[in-house]
C-alpha cells in the first residue's frame, strides 16, 4: 500500500498544477511537496509526473491515478470532519481563514479574549487573500466578503462595510480634485466591486501605484502619493487618514461567516463562530 501522505501530496500537485501551489495550500515547502511525489514513485514502481524546468506535468498514468486517489482524499477529509465535530468540550485546534484587513484590523487584536474564554482551543489564523478550502480543510471556519457556492457549506452574513477614498489632509488641502491622483489594486482584483467603482470616477485622472495589500495602499495615501479606496473600519479609525466624499453611490461588502455543515455543531467551533462573530459587531447595522 502506498503511503498516504505521499498520496495526498501528489492529489494535491494534480489538483494545484504546481510544486509551489501545492506547496501553499499543504503549509509545506515546495521541497517537501517533491520529496513526497518521488517516494510514492518509488513505491508504486510508476512514472506519475514529466519533470520540466520550471513546471511539473503529469503523466498519463500519473492523471489516472489522482483521479483514482481523489475520493479517498475527500473520504479522508469527512473522517477528520466527523472526529472534530465528535469531540466534546472546548479543547482542539481550529483554522480560520480571513482576508488580511479584516484579521489585522478586527480579529488578531481581539485574540485574547478568547484565550481568556477558552484557554483550551489553540488557533491557526490565515490572513489571506484565497479563499481556503473549507471542504479540504485548508481551515475550518472562514470569514468571506462573498456567499460560498461551493456543495456542503453553510454561510451566515454576519456584517457589512462601505469604502470611501482617503488621503492625507495636507494632501487634500494642497491638491485641488481635478489633480487628485489615485492608489488602487493591481490587475488581479480588477474584478472587485471597489475597484470597478473607482476606474468609475477617475475621469481622466492617474492611478499612479498598484498594489494587491490595501496595508500598502493605506501607507501610500496617508503619505500623500494619493487617494486609496479604504474599508471605513481602516480609514476612519486612521488619525492621518481623512475621507474623501464623492458625488457617486456609496461601494461596500457584506460579510459572511462560513463553516461546513460536518462542524457546525461541534462546540469548539461554535464557539470560535460565537468570538468571530463578536469580532465584526461592529459592522452591522
Amino acid at each position: 500500500m502506498p503511503d498516504w501522505e505521499n498520496l495526498r501530496h501528489f492529489v494535491t500537485l494534480a489538483r494545484e498544477g504546481s510544486l509551489s501551489a501545492a506547496a501553499r495550500v499543504l503549509r509545506v515547502d515546495h521541497a517537501t511537496v517533491a520529496r513526497r511525489v518521488a517516494a510514492l514513485e518509488n513505491e508504486t514502481g510508476m512514472k506519475l509526473v514529466d519533470r520540466r524546468a520550471r513546471s511539473y506535468a503529469l503523466t498519463e498514468i500519473g492523471r489516472r491515478v489522482a483521479a483514482t486517489a481523489a475520493p479517498m482524499e475527500d473520504a479522508a477529509f469527512a473522517v477528520e470532519r466527523a472526529a472534530l465535530a465528535a469531540k466534546p468540550g472546548l479543547r482542539g485546534e481550529i483554522t480560520i481563514s480571513s482576508g488580511p484587513s479584516l484579521t489585522n484590523a478586527l480579529i488578531a487584536p481581539q485574540l485574547f479574549r478568547l484565550r481568556q474564554r477558552h484557554p483550551g482551543i489553540r488557533l491557526t489564523l490565515l490572513g489571506e487573500t484565497r479563499a481556503a478550502s473549507l471542504n479540504r480543510r485548508e481551515a475550518d471556519i472562514a470569514v468571506r466578503l462573498s456567499r460560498p457556492i461551493e456543495p456542503g457549506l453553510i454561510a451566515r452574513k454576519v456584517g457589512h462595510f462601505g469604502f470611501s477614498l482617503y488621503g492625507s489632509p495636507q494632501y487634500l488641502k494642497d491638491t485641488p480634485p481635478s489633480a487628485f491622483e489615485f492608489v488602487a489594486y493591481d490587475r488581479s482584483m480588477d474584478d472587485s466591486p471597489q475597484q470597478k467603482w473607482l476606474k468609475a470616477i477617475l475621469a481622466g485622472r492617474a492611478i499612479v501605484l498598484l498594489s494587491s495589500d490595501l496595508e500598502n495602499q493605506a501607507a501610500a495615501a496617508r503619505c500623500g502619493v494619493g487617494l486609496a479606496v479604504l474599508p471605513h473600519f481602516i480609514g476612519d479609525a486612521d488619525p492621518h487618514l481623512q475621507r474623501c466624499d464623492v458625488d457617486s453611490e456609496a461601494v461596500g461588502r457584506d460579510v459572511w461567516l462560513v463553516v461546513h455543515r460536518d462542524l457546525r455543531s461541534a462546540p469548539v467551533v461554535r464557539a470560535v463562530m460565537e468570538f468571530l462573530s463578536d469580532c465584526l459587531k461592529d459592522l452591522r447595522g
